[in-house]
């Protein structure tokens, strides 16, 4: 089966790690394209800031946090606080709860229950599904990779060597080239 029909973003069970050589040669050949100034410069392509322009009341609230000020005045919060609870709050609601008790009776109390535990068991079943189908698909994942690996390496492999034989062409035809201008040189050199 080609590659092209499959995606591999990430190879974790094929693929090593870079060594810390390899690491650092790469961020030593990063920083050479980097300009000197990269990390204080702006880029060229990105706009100056404007002057940011602040309304006078926001203006006036920055100086004060910068000054350290003590916020005065601005919006009672006292309105949004909630208000205090009776004492008896507690012993009230029990109340109401054992009259809803007494009421409808323990047997709507635990057919409640026996829905809510099925909803539970329910629940529970979906996520032990969920788990075994997560691990199904890392499963498949990780034989589909090593069932690859072989492949990888040899299409690694024949890359390599087709990129070797295109630089060996290029090698010959300079050296080609060379000879060429050589010979037109010392001809024309016995020409005159």
């Amino acid at each position: 089966m080609p590659l092209i029909n499959e995606s591999h973003d990430s190879l974790p069970y094929i693929d090593t790690a870079p060594s810390a050589q390899a690491r650092a040669a790469a961020e030593r050949l990063i920083t050479a394209e980097l300009p000197h100034d990269h990390t204080t410069v702006t880029h060229p392509s990105i706009p100056e800031f404007s002057a940011p322009r602040f309304s006078p009341l926001i203006q006036q609230e920055l100086d004060r946090k910068a000054a350290g000020q003590p916020l005065t005045g601005g919006i009672d919060l006292s309105r949004y606080e909630a208000p205090e609870a009776p004492a008896r709050s507690h012993l009230s609601m029990r109340h109401e709860n054992l009259a809803l008790l007494e009421e409808s009776g323990k047997n709507a109390w635990l057919i409640g229950n026996s829905q809510l535990e099925e909803i539970l068991r329910g629940l529970e079943k979906e996520l032990a599904e969920m788990k075994e189908a997560a691990e199904t698909v890392n499963k498949e994942r990780k034989m589909a990779q090593e069932a690859r690996h072989g492949e990888l390496v040899g299409l690694e492999e024949s890359w390599k060597r087709g990129v070797g034989a295109i630089l060996d062409v290029e090698l010959a035809a300079e050296n080609l080239r060379l000879q060429i201008l050589e010979q037109r040189r010392l001809l024309s050199q016995q020409g005159r």
